[in-house]
C-alpha cells in the first residue's frame, strides 16, 4: 500500500507541480471561491492564484528539461500490480505530454492559462487545477485503466459525480481511495478513506465550505503584504498547526485526525510530546519560528524565455536569534553575483570576528530556558557539552576575514582535432579580509613554496607558475595579488580584470551564500571537448549540451528571518 500512495503522489506533485505566474494583479477572492474550502488551520498551502500561462512556460524549456532519463519508471514497471501500472500509465503520459505546451494542455484538457491549488485538509492532501476540457481528463484516466486493469467505481456526492479508485486490498480492515472529479471547471484529486469524516470529501469536492476559512482568516493578504511577494502565487507550511497537531489531540483538524488514526493503530508515536510542558515548551518555539512561506518577486514568460525571481521565509520572531544571525553576515563581491558574465560562481560571506560570540548567543539562547519537555531536555543536555567557544581557537588564525568568492568567468578548448585541449582559463578566487597581506605572510609559515614570496602591497601581480604543479597543456598562468581588502588568486585577461575591479570594492556585511550557474557555458564546451577526443558522450551529459538554463540561489538573514533567494532563467532551444 505504501507503494501505491507514494505513487499518486508523484502524480499529484507532477500534474501541479506549474503553477507560477506571469505579471502581478490585485489578489481575487471571488476568482479564487476555492479558498472558502480550504480551512485556516491547514498546515499547507500552495497555490497559483493568478491565470499563469502554463503553454507557454512548457515552450520556454529546454528540451532537455522537458526529458526524462528512459529507465525512471523501470522500478514500478516491474510491479505486476495494477495499481502500479495504473500510476506508470499516467506517468508515462504525463512525460509524453512534455514535448510541447499544445501537447500537454491537450494531454489534460488544460486551458493554455491556469490557476492551480495544492493543501491539506488536516493531513488529506487536495489538489485542484482549472481545466477547459474534462473529456480530456476522462481520457487520460481511461487509457490507464486500459493498461493497468485498474477499474474505477463511478459515485456521486451531492450533485458532484467522481470516479474512485481503490489503493486499499479487498482484505484489509480499512480502505483507502483514489478519486477524481471535475466541477465547476476544476479538476480535484484527493483520498478518501473509510476512517475519514465523511463532510471531508464533501469539503474537498467543493460542496460544504469551512467553518473558518483561509480567507476568513486573511492569511493570503497577510503574507503578501508583510513579505511584498507579488499576488500570483504563495506557499506556506504553518509551523504552529504542526506543533498544536503533535502535542494535542483535538487542537485542530490534524491533531484530531492523527488521535483517530493512533487510537486505531493501539500506539501513539506521538504520546510523550502530548503533556502539558512539551505543549507549552514547543508552543513556545513555533511561536518563535511560526511559518516558512515563499512567493514570487518577478516573473516573465513568452514562448521562447522564461524568467522569475522566487523567494522562500523562514519567519522568526526571536529578535535576539535574528540579531546574532545577522552578525555572522560577511562580504559577497559583486562578481559572484555576476550571473550574466560567468559560468559559475560562488561565494561565502561569514564575518569571522563575530562567529564566536554570535554562537554563543545563539547557544545560550537555546540552552533558556531550561526544559521540562523529555524530547528537548534531552536536546539541552546534548548541547550543553558542547562549547562554541572553542571555535575561537579554529578562527584565530583567520582574524579579520569576511568572505571567500570564486568564479569560473570562462573556459575554452581548442578545436584542433590532432590535438585537442584547454584553451584558456579565465578566473578568480577572492579572500576578502581587513588585512589580506598579513593573512597571507601567516599562511606562508604552512606552505614552504610560499616562504621566499613576497607580495606587493601595491596592488601589483606575481607569477604563480613556477610555484603551482599545473601541466603545460592547460595553460593556465595563475597570479596572485592584493587588491584593497582581497586577496586575490586569478588567471586570464577576464580573470585580471575582475581583480582590478575587485579592489575598488570596499568591505560590507552584504550576504551569507549566494552561487549562481550558466549551465550551457558550462557544459558545452565539455561536451565538445569529449567528442573531439572520439570518446562516446555519457547520455546524461548528451542532454545538457542544449540546457539553456541560468540559475541563482542566495541565502541571507534580515528581522523577518532567514531569506532563501532564488532566480532561473531558460530560453527554449527548439
Amino acid at each position: 500500500m505504501n507503494k501505491m500512495l507514494i505513487a499518486a503522489a508523484v502524480v499529484a506533485v507532477g500534474a501541479g507541480g506549474y503553477w507560477y505566474s506571469q505579471q502581478s494583479a490585485p489578489l481575487s477572492t471571488s476568482d479564487n471561491a476555492v479558498l472558502s474550502y480550504v480551512p485556516a488551520d491547514t498546515p499547507l498551502f500552495s497555490a497559483q492564484l493568478t491565470p499563469f500561462p502554463i503553454k507557454s512556460y512548457i515552450n520556454s524549456l529546454p528540451e532537455a528539461y522537458r526529458q526524462y532519463p528512459v529507465d525512471v519508471l523501470d522500478e514500478l514497471e516491474q510491479e505486476d500490480d495494477p495499481r502500479a501500472q495504473f500510476f506508470v500509465s499516467l506517468m508515462k503520459s504525463y512525460m509524453a505530454s512534455m514535448k510541447d505546451g499544445e501537447t500537454f494542455i491537450k494531454t489534460f484538457g488544460f486551458a493554455a492559462d491556469i490557476r492551480s491549488y495544492f493543501y491539506t485538509l488536516g493531513a488529506m492532501p487536495v489538489l485542484k487545477i482549472e481545466v477547459e476540457n474534462a473529456d480530456a481528463v476522462w481520457a487520460l484516466l481511461d487509457k490507464a485503466e486500459a493498461e493497468s486493469g485498474l477499474m474505477h467505481i463511478n459515485a456521486n456526492l451531492k450533485g458532484v459525480d467522481y470516479r474512485s479508485y481503490k489503493l486499499t486490498s479487498e482484505t484489509e480492515e480499512e480502505q483507502i481511495n483514489l478519486v477524481f472529479a471535475v466541477h465547476d471547471g476544476l479538476l480535484t484529486t484527493t483520498f478518501s478513506t473509510s476512517f475519514s469524516d465523511a463532510t471531508l470529501l464533501e469539503t474537498a469536492l467543493g460542496v460544504t465550505p469551512v467553518d473558518h476559512s483561509i480567507t476568513d482568516a486573511n492569511i493570503i493578504q497577510d503574507i503578501i503584504t508583510k513579505h511584498g511577494f507579488t499576488n500570483e502565487g504563495i506557499s506556506y507550511i504553518n509551523h504552529k498547526e504542526i506543533v498544536t497537531a503533535l502535542t494535542s489531540t483535538d487542537g485542530n483538524q490534524l491533531a484530531g485526525q492523527l488521535s483517530k488514526l493512533f487510537a486505531m493503530a493501539d500506539e501513539d508515536p506521538f504520546e510523550e510530546l502530548r503533556t502539558p510542558a512539551c505543549s507549552a515548551e514547543l508552543a513556545s518555539i513555533a511561536n518563535n519560528w511560526p511559518r516558512t512561506v515563499a512567493g514570487y518577486d518577478e516573473l516573465k514568460v513568452t514562448d521562447s524565455a522564461s524568467s522569475f525571481g522566487f523567494r522562500t521565509v523562514i519567519e522568526s520572531e526571536n529578535k535576539l536569534l535574528i540579531d546574532a544571525y545577522q552578525k555572522l553576515r560577511g562580504f559577497i563581491p559583486a562578481y559572484v553575483q555576476d550571473i550574466d558574465n560567468s559560468v559559475f560562481t560562488m561565494g561565502v560571506g561569514i564575518d569571522v570576528n563575530q562567529m564566536v560570540p554570535s554562537l554563543t548567543a545563539i547557544w545560550d539562547d537555546m540552552l533558556t530556558p531550561e526544559y521540562q519537555c523529555a524530547p528537548l531536555a534531552e536536546m539541552q543536555a546534548q548541547m550543553s557539552q558542547q562549547n562554541p567557544a572553542m571555535l575561537g581557537m579554529a578562527t584565530g588564525m583567520a582574524n579579520g576575514v569576511k568572505g571567500i568568492g570564486v568564479s569560473l568567468i570562462d573556459y575554452k578548448i581548442a578545436d584542433d582535432l590532432d590535438d585537442p585541449k584547454l584553451e584558456s582559463v579565465d578566473a578568480v578566487i577572492s579572500l576578502s579580509a581587513e588585512n589580506p597581506a598579513m593573512l597571507f605572510n601567516m599562511a606562508k609559515s604552512f606552505s614552504p613554496e610560499l616562504a621566499s614570496v613576497q607580495l606587493p602591497t601595491n596592488g601589483d601581480a606575481i607569477d604563480l607558475s613556477s610555484m603551482l604543479p599545473l601541466p603545460p597543456e592547460m595553460n593556465i598562468s595563475p597570479k596572485l595579488a592584493v587588491k584593497g581588502n582581497h586577496l586575490v588568486l586569478f588567471a586570464g585577461d577576464k580573470g585580471e580584470a575582475v581583480a582590478n575591479s575587485l579592489g575598488q570594492e570596499a568591505l560590507a556585511n552584504n550576504g551569507l551564500m549566494l552561487m549562481s550557474a550558466d549551465y550551457m557555458k558550462m557544459f558545452k564546451p565539455l561536451l565538445t571537448f569529449i567528442e573531439l577526443t572520439g570518446e562516446q558522450v555519457p547520455e546524461e551529459l548528451e542532454m545538457m549540451k542544449h540546457y539553456d538554463m541560468r540559475v541563482k540561489f542566495g541565502l541571507d538573514i534580515d528581522q523577518k528571518g532567514f531569506q532563501i533567494d532564488s532566480h532561473l532563467d531558460s530560453r527554449s532551444t527548439q
